[in-house]
């Protein structure tokens, strides 16, 4: 607990010291080169990673190598985990400021690409075994409670993530909240908390489901009709006639773009490879559904004497 104190609070300070120099640095730099140092940011993506590592480690030291979280999944959360510090660090967070399409890259990384891969890295595990044994006895406890199961069974099924994710994803792209994120740092960070918050509550629900009420063929329709409607917000985004987001009248000429072909570039990324990525995991939630449905009928002809 100690050795973990130390390394919060030693990346603490060095968060603080290159915050406090961003600015001197970011003056005459390129924002193709500009990476982003906010605390409120980099705090919270250095404590997930160093969180996850000690968990497994101490995990792993107890039970064995690949136990609780299997070396792949470890895998996918490093990754995960990548692709979202870049998301929310690299140049991309600086661009999406200037440029629309950039700020679709941004968002469709946290929801297609680090959403899932963190969440098949079984996170809650690692950060359960990262804590002191007691606070892991109480913690674990406290879940085991019926009244905090039935909530958490209410919130993470594939219809209320799915409607979450849908409520989210449209309302952040109405024109007052979109232009209000692109205005305060505050509202900016919070529409990519609700993004890849919603988008881990989406991605859990979807993946943890098997055999039951809610079962793969639910899964598979609230990944379908995901699809549907994002890549019809990228097709209203492509196709509309006038700008939603005046802020980048000011902005998308410095890189050769007008404001609307900067919209129709965003939308497309949205509608494109967005639909790609909801359709396959589709297609997989629904072979699988066919696959489990195939053994439970054969299972029933076997005690049937079929």
């Amino acid at each position: 607990m100690r050795r973990m104190t130390l390394i919060v609070v030693a990346l603490l300070a060095a968060i603080g010291e290159a915050a406090a120099h961003a600015g001197d640095h970011a003056a005459g730099q390129s924002p193709w080169l500009a990476w982003s140092w906010d605390p409120w940011v980099v705090v919270p993506i250095l404590a997930a990673g160093v969180l996850y590592g000690i968990g497994v480690g101490r995990l792993w030291r107890t039970a064995g190598v690949g136990t609780g979280v299997r070396r792949w999944q470890a895998g996918a959360f490093g990754l995960g985990w990548l692709v979202m510090a870049l998301a929310l660090t690299s140049p991309v967070d600086l661009l999406g400021e200037s440029l629309f399409w950039v700020h679709m890259v941004q968002h469709e990384l946290l929801i297609l690409v680090a959403g899932p891969l963190l969440v098949l890295g079984a996170p809650p595990i690692a950060f359960l075994w990262a804590l002191p044994q007691g606070w892991r006895r109480a913690l674990g406890g406290a879940v085991r409670l019926e009244a905090w199961r039935a909530v958490w069974r209410g919130v993470s099924n594939p219809l209320s993530a799915w409607g979450l994710h849908a409520v989210l994803l449209w309302g952040w792209h109405a024109p007052p909240l979109f232009e209000a994120s692109l205005a305060s740092d505050g509202v900016h960070t919070l529409q990519h908390l609700s993004f890849l918050g919603s988008a881990l509550l989406f991605w859990l629900a979807i993946l943890r489901t098997g055999a039951g009420a809610w079962g793969r063929g639910a899964a598979a329709i609230a990944v379908f009709t995901t699809a549907v409607h994002s890549s019809a917000l990228g097709a209203l985004l492509t196709f509309a006639p006038e700008v939603w987001y005046p802020s980048y009248h000011a902005t998308a000429p410095a890189y050769g773009l007008s404001a609307l072909e900067d919209q129709q570039l965003g939308g497309l990324i949205m509608w494109v490879p967005g639909g790609v990525v909801f359709l396959v995991a589709g297609l997989v939630l629904t072979a699988l559904w066919l696959r489990e449905a195939d053994h439970r009928v054969r299972r029933h002809e076997q005690r049937a004497g079929l």
